[in-house]
């Protein structure tokens, strides 16, 4: 039985569509599947259109997992989400069926595919920090972050500013870099298999833009009221779309800008995620419009290649 398949890359490569496909594919020859979710922002109940979050009736009846297991008021935690995610897979594999983890959220990914254990935390540090995030705001901690760890900084960005909290709670902790947030050297916590799907970058950023298109299209706007007045924690409402969909309907952006600003962020991510995915020493890159991706990626679950 193949083991652990690892499916990445930017958004808008079709990532979810290669891990139909090769669910469908290993059937085929007699392989049950289950799909793992290692997107952080599919994590949240209600969050489907800005997220491509796949519909029920659009898996293909292949079982999926990690989707829709926080309320948006909660707040993700990437510790939680490898605890629960290692769990899944044992699980699947307990069945004799084949996890394939899907997603590009690379911190997500990383705490499965890699033997890595969090740091604990610090409640007095974190409240300190936190106070000062709201204070001063997330630019000036980034900026303190990049003195004590510019790859770290980097790697997070100036915006993020629950991640620039932990950063500099471990760093504070423990005296030691924190990295990009996982070791360069980190062991496999298991084998797999990793692939890579990849874009030219003019293409991908058409697709991005269309994307983002399509998410006022399908209602984005809609579904952020509906959110809110749920309720919305920090990483929910600060979510990429989500966020812009918000200020337009409070009045502080026009529409126009609202996808003008969700299109550049998005094109960010893309780029960061690419650099993440590049440090997979091991991952087998496939085009992302390569006729031939399905197949390929088959023969090397299988181990044919």
């Amino acid at each position: 039985m193949p083991g652990l398949v690892v499916i990445v890359g930017a958004t808008g490569t079709g990532k979810s569509e290669l891990s139909l496909t090769l669910a469908d594919h290993l059937a085929a020859e007699g392989v049950a599947a289950e799909v793992v979710n290692a997107d952080a922002m599919q994590l949240y109940r209600g969050m489907d259109i800005g997220t491509a979050k796949l519909a029920l009736d659009e898996r293909r009846g292949i079982p999926h997992h990690m989707l829709d297991v926080l309320d948006p008021t909660e707040e993700a935690s990437v510790a939680d989400y490898q605890t629960d995610a290692r769990q899944q897979i044992e699980q699947i594999e307990s069945r004799g069926a084949t996890p394939i983890l899907v997603g590009g959220s690379g911190l997500y990914v990383s705490s499965v595919i890699q033997d890595f254990r969090f740091p604990g935390t610090d409640p007095v540090i974190r409240d300190r920090l936190e106070a000062e995030l709201v204070e001063v705001g997330p630019g000036m901690l980034h900026a303190r972050l990049r003195q004590l760890d510019g790859g770290a900084a980097a790697a997070i960005g100036p915006h993020n500013g629950r991640r620039l909290v932990r950063a500099l709670e471990v760093i504070e902790m423990t005296g030691e870099p924190f990295g990009s947030g996982l070791p360069e050297d980190a062991e496999p916590w298991r084998d797999a298999t990793i692939l890579a799907l990849r874009a030219p970058r003019p293409e991908l950023v058409a697709r991005l833009d269309a994307r983002v298109d399509s998410m006022w299209a399908h209602g984005i706007l809609d579904e952020a009221s509906a959110l809110r007045s749920t309720g919305l924690g920090v990483t929910a409402a600060r979510a990429i779309g989500y966020a812009q969909a918000l200020d337009q309907l409070d009045g502080r952006v026009t529409q126009a800008e609202a996808i003008d600003q969700t299109a550049l962020l998005t094109r960010r991510y893309a780029r960061r995620q690419v650099s993440w995915f590049r440090r997979y020493g091991g991952a087998h890159w496939l085009d992302y419009d390569d006729p031939a991706r399905h197949s390929t990626a088959l023969s090397l679950v299988m181990g044919e290649n």
